[in-house]
């Protein structure tokens, strides 16, 4: 399960490790937690209007990926908070697809980093544990039969802290084309500039591996 707080930052993050994935036949589900309304420099642009065409942008691109389902969650942008019933809508997600891994966003990424990325990646990390967990936490969800579910491990990107490299060298191209999908960000970005930034960011990734390209996490193991 990947849980993202915009559309696009799963493509940025991890997009090249998620393509591999759903190629060796494992099934891949996206959470995006915001509907992207805020993301946009073209000052004739309506809110409502780009959260539309961002989501549209984000199931495109998922395709492209394989993967299985997306779920948008449809907070606004930039208004994440860190709330029971956030929280709780994160623990929904966990106990309904019952990944083995989770995929977000570092919250402890020190100075600039968005609030979104933070308030994301730390809900998701206390969804985890202990409240997916817990059969005594959210009683209702267990009244409607979703039961706790245990997930084995947490993956951060955007992390200062990286322990895991995975190669992504054989699909760097799908984790481009899945990127540009996001059209309304790459009109603001440059399409040339963000396939040349990313390629750098992956081949430093990369660096001592032996891969020409790859993505970093710091990887989490849930102690049960």
């Amino acid at each position: 399960m990947i849980i993202s707080a915009h559309p696009d930052d799963a493509e940025f993050g991890v997009a090249g490790s998620v393509a591999q994935w759903t190629a060796d036949g494992k099934q891949v589900v996206y959470v995006i937690c915001t509907n992207g309304d805020k993301g946009s420099s073209d000052p004739d642009m309506k809110p409502q209007q780009l959260a539309q065409i961002r989501e549209e942008e984000q199931r495109q691109a998922a395709a492209r990926l394989g993967v299985h389902e997306v779920e948008f969650l449809r907070y606004p942008d930039q208004g994440l908070e860190d709330t029971p019933d956030f929280r709780k809508h994160i623990v929904r997600m966990i106990r309904l697809y019952r990944p083995d891994i989770i995929v977000t966003s570092d919250p402890y990424r020190k100075y600039i980093w968005h609030r979104d990325h933070r308030i994301t990646g730390q809900v998701t990390l206390d969804a985890v544990f202990p409240y997916a967990r817990d059969h005594m936490a959210y009683p209702d969800l267990m009244e409607e039969g979703i039961l706790p579910h245990k997930v084995k491990e947490i993956w951060f990107w955007g992390s200062e802290d990286i322990n895991l490299r995975l190669d992504i060298t054989g699909f760097m191209d799908t984790k481009l084309a899945a990127l540009f999908c996001h059209t309304s960000q790459m009109a603001s970005m440059g399409a040339e500039n963000v396939e040349a930034w990313i390629k750098h960011k992956c081949r430093e990734m990369a660096e001592a591996t032996g891969f020409t390209y790859a993505e970093g996490f710091h990887q989490v193991k849930i102690p049960y």
